[in-house]
């Protein structure tokens, strides 16, 4: 049976970002995969602390991350599963803080200074990205193409090329009315988010299918 790591790299364990992880988390577990799903925001951790024991001659940790902490088990069973799932809101342009922190401890220790680049990975795990945002498509292909391009090329080279999954112009509150929202039309975001979140949605499911099979 293949296994399936998922990583939610959103606060919200409950809203657009988790909808994706679980639609997706569907079509692989309907595909016969054990699937597990790990919320970020519930590991204590902190980013790479640039101590290079993963780097050193000989070393005991060459090839893998030496800080102990709440990512240590969680990196160790990413490296032995066969698919991994990042998914993330788009803040401020970019992933979350903590999906950089996790990403950082992830990818670097496999990641070799020489002049083949050859990954320290123990497998080639497929791999996928789900982007969530609030912005609509046509700015987010302007302002964030590049964004998705530098963040999956390291994950490319060390372990495979993700499929890139996004979800465009997220319904982002409950109740608009309660916030200072004044350039999005609630009406607007709501229609989109019954008309097309469903539709993102299946694009997820379906990715799950495929990596599981």
């Amino acid at each position: 049976m293949n296994k399936i790591i998922i990583i939610n790299a959103s606060p919200r364990k409950k809203w657009n970002t988790a909808q994706m992880c679980e639609s997706f988390a569907k079509g692989a577990k309907e595909a016969g995969a054990e699937v597990r799903t790990i919320n970020l925001y519930d590991v204590d951790f902190k980013g790479c602390r640039s101590c290079f024991a993963c780097k050193m001659k000989n070393g005991k940790n060459f090839g893998r991350c030496a800080f102990p902490d709440g990512l240590t088990a969680i990196l160790d069973e990413i490296s032995q599963s066969d698919g991994l799932l990042l998914a993330t809101p788009i803040y401020f342009g970019d992933v979350t803080g903590v999906m950089r922190s996790f990403y950082e401890r992830l990818v670097f220790p496999f990641y070799q200074y020489i002049a083949d680049g050859e990954s320290l990975a123990p497998k080639k795990l497929k791999t996928a990205v789900i982007y969530t945002m609030n912005c609509p498509q046509d700015w987010a292909q302007k302002l964030y193409t590049h964004v998705f391009d530098n963040f999956e090329a390291p994950i490319e080279k060390v372990f495979s090329k993700p499929e890139r999954i996004c979800s465009f112009d997220t319904y982002q509150f409950t109740d608009y009315d309660k916030y200072v929202c004044e350039i999005f039309d609630k009406n607007e975001k709501l229609k989109h988010h019954e008309t097309q979140f469903p539709k993102d949605l299946e694009v997820a499911y379906q990715s799950g299918l495929r990596m599981a099979k």
